[in-house]
């Protein structure tokens, strides 16, 4: 079984006594909030959830608006949805954007109260009149309803950025309290497909708040610095999961 099952990993993972500060990752704090056990048996113990399904399409999408955006980019001048929607800035110039936007390295500090070193990898970044950077993440979707940010499901969408307001911030930069959502929804109501996709695209502003972060970070290395694993999550569908599997398996066993 060992051979074939490899579920446990031997890196990345946390250690009590270790002094050099321990990546975590943008969506890693998102998962403490949405359930500690599970953050705990990734983070410390090395057995992470299943990965999710490949989203191909979003990804092309982040890539075609990332290449739309880097033009005017390069010119200096607004997108024209950012001008349809009154926004006054451009995107933004600097030279480590790409390694902000790799997923492995992103924009990373380190929190002195914890050593833990927080990174995340950016979409964009605008800049208005006055200086001050703008956080801006891409989302595809496909449904025939108007999109918006008001279902529960997507907190995890407006952490992210706030995550991010919270990184630039530390290092250095004076950051809008303002971040926009860049939102494609795939039309569904064509006559034909023909071999494309067509998309309306909605720019969503988002006043990020980040005050929830820093004590969230301290939590953080409570649960790590632990020897207890925490409580199952009721809300969790896989803390359900496993119980569900516990019960199956010991019930087959007696």
């Amino acid at each position: 079984m060992s051979d074939y099952y490899q579920g446990k990993r031997s890196r990345d993972l946390y250690d009590p006594a270790s002094e050099n500060p321990h990546k975590i990752s943008r969506s890693k704090i998102d998962s403490f909030v949405n359930c500690p056990r599970c953050f705990y048996i990734d983070v410390r113990l090395g057995v992470a959830q299943p990965p999710g399904y490949p989203f191909s399409l979003n990804s092309a999408v982040d890539h075609l608006l990332k290449k739309e955006f880097d033009i005017h980019r390069a010119s200096g001048s607004a997108h024209p949805m950012m001008q349809a929607y009154g926004i006054d800035a451009v995107p933004y110039q600097h030279e480590d954007l790409e390694t902000w936007r790799n997923a492995r390295s992103g924009i990373q500090y380190i929190d002195p109260a914890t050593n833990l070193r927080i990174y995340g990898g950016i979409d964009d970044v605008w800049v208005n009149p006055k200086g001050e950077l703008i956080i801006v993440d891409y989302k595809a979707t496909s449904k025939d309803k108007e999109v918006t940010l008001d279902a529960e499901w997507q907190d995890g969408y407006k952490r992210q950025v706030e995550v991010y307001q919270w990184l630039f911030r530390k290092n250095g930069f004076v950051v809008n309290d303002t971040a926009y959502f860049v939102y494609c929804n795939g039309k569904r109501d064509a006559q034909a497909f023909d071999a494309k996709l067509e998309f309306d695209i909605k720019i969503i502003p988002y006043v990020g708040k980040t005050d929830w972060i820093e004590p969230t970070l301290v939590k953080i290395k409570e649960c790590l610095n632990s020897e207890d694993i925490p409580d199952p999550d009721p809300d969790c569908d896989f803390c359900k999961y496993r119980y569900a599997v516990d019960q199956v398996v010991s019930a087959r066993n007696n």
